[in-house]
């Protein structure tokens, strides 16, 4: 990945957090954090991937909310970005920290002493 796609990358993550949070009123968008985005070598299309920070119980209507928004989204990031053509976005719900801690709990367990056998003497 060259050095200005990752530039790009990290100021559209950076952006969006800070559209979600202070410009943006929605409360499905409460306590909503941008993991990552992955732009393409040609900067037309990136792909944000998102997730709650509470729950992931609603992540289907969060993500069509932020589907329906992306105009919105892609006109603030117009103002900030510095690109001829601001990328295409498509939100994606990013499950990494579900699947840690899960591994952190399996670890967890596996890590524990099994258990005394009963001393029938």
């Amino acid at each position: 990945m060259s050095h200005r796609v990752e530039r790009v990358n990290q100021l559209i993550r950076e952006e969006m957090s800070r559209i979600m949070q202070r410009d943006v009123r929605d409360p499905r968008f409460e306590f909503l954090s941008v993991n990552a985005v992955e732009t393409a070598p040609d900067l037309t299309f990136a792909k944000i991937y998102v997730s709650h920070l509470t729950t992931s119980e609603n992540k289907e209507e969060i993500l069509k909310a932020l589907t329906g928004a992306k105009s919105y989204f892609r006109g603030e990031l117009g103002k900030v970005l510095t690109l001829r053509h601001v990328p295409e976005l498509a939100f994606y719900w990013d499950d990494s920290i579900e699947r840690g801690a899960r591994l952190s709990h399996l670890i967890d367990v596996a890590n524990q002493p099994p258990p005394e056998p009963p001393n029938d003497t």
